[in-house]
């Protein structure tokens, strides 16, 4: 049982990784610029500044 609860975990996380835009797309900042500031990660951060105001 144990098996198959870990396997159906493992492919919905897999599905929700898959419909995420790649990091550094006009859909990621965009994405990300309509997200709260406040719950941005370091990375994140990171990333937006590196990827989307330094084009």
């Amino acid at each position: 049982m144990k098996i198959i609860i870990l396997s159906i975990y493992i492919v919905i996380m897999l599905l929700l990784i898959g419909c995420s835009p790649e990091v550094g797309t006009e859909a990621w900042c965009n994405d990300l610029s309509e997200k709260p500031k406040g719950e941005w990660t370091s990375n994140e951060a990171a990333d937006y500044t590196r990827h989307c105001l330094f084009r």
